[in-house]
């Protein structure tokens, strides 16, 4: 019995990565996203410099000495890339993981127990919505006299999650009504059980898919926040890269190998999980499947 019951799991499994890796939008957004962790990670190995030390080579184009040429301090451009990039991920996790949290946290308690708990969670909800997200981290930022990257991904986590409780409070909503959460309950399973063990585990894919797009709305905050100079104090990052590039009149030199770099970069990784995202939609929703 405990074979045959798999046989379905397992089925759905392997129609599900049949259509994956059939899938273009989400093999070609895949394949950008991973370039640019490779590069995350193997960068660092391959910089020969530290990325805020100030070196005779000022505004070097891209040569065998300075990948990426360097500033007009003489800084390594490739290596504060590789750093900058780094830092984008860890954003990006960290505040998507954040608002994915809270978001799960919120949508499942307030659509699976409705009732005044969901008038509350949801009035709370719709308070972060109307708050013009924006201008609160900007208030914060200018604030904040030390700022990491990590304290930005907090904040920027704190205040993305409440669209995603919406959307997980409607889908919760429509699987709280079906046989089998009505079977969980006369079983005596506990509130958190039913979430985590019946609902969840049938909502993975939609959870995957909105972490994917918390991920990618985390990173192009924190660029935004970046390149208008409240981003980090402590550290470097893509957004920082611009502004510096912006500022210290890299346009007007013609040292196009300072911002061009960052900004491809951000459009790459934002770019290829939105487009990963619509290959997954396409790939879980049966009618959206291209044969």
């Amino acid at each position: 019995m405990p074979a045959l019951a798999r046989r379905p799991a397992m089925s759905t499994r392997r129609e599900v990565l049949y259509f994956a890796v059939r899938n273009r939008k989400l093999v070609i957004g895949l394949s950008v996203v991973l370039a640019f962790v490779v590069i995350a990670v193997v960068g660092p190995f391959l910089a020969r410099y530290s990325p805020n030390t100030i070196g005779p080579d000022v505004r070097m184009a891209p040569s065998a000495a300075h990948w990426l040429g360097t500033t007009s301090f003489g800084e390594d451009v490739f290596s504060q890339f590789v750093y900058g990039l780094q830092n984008t991920f860890v954003v990006g996790l960290l505040g998507g993981g954040i608002a994915a949290s809270a978001g799960m946290v919120v949508g499942f308690v307030s659509g699976y127990r409705g009732g005044w708990i969901d008038e509350i969670l949801n009035m709370i909800t719709n308070v972060f919505l109307v708050i013009p997200t924006f201008a609160v981290l900007l208030i914060i930022a200018a604030y904040l006299t030390v700022r990491g990257v990590v304290v930005e991904a907090v904040f920027i986590g704190l205040t993305s999650w409440p669209w995603a409780a919406r959307a997980i409070r409607a889908q919760t909503f429509s699987l709280g009504g079906r046989e089998f959460i009505g079977i969980a309950r006369l079983s005596g399973l506990s509130s958190w059980r039913i979430i985590f063990t019946e609902i969840a585990p049938n909502m993975a894919s939609y959870l995957f898919m909105t972490f994917i797009l918390l991920f990618g709305g985390a990173i192009l905050i924190a660029a935004t926040l970046d390149f208008i100079g409240l981003g980090p104090t402590t550290g470097g990052s893509l957004g920082l890269m611009m502004n510096r590039a912006v500022l210290w009149s890299a346009l007007q030199f013609g040292m196009w190998w300072w911002f061009i770099p960052p900004g491809v970069a951000i459009m790459g990784v934002v770019g290829g999980l939105y487009v990963m995202n619509v290959g997954l939609d396409e790939v879980f929703n049966p009618r959206l499947r291209a044969m």
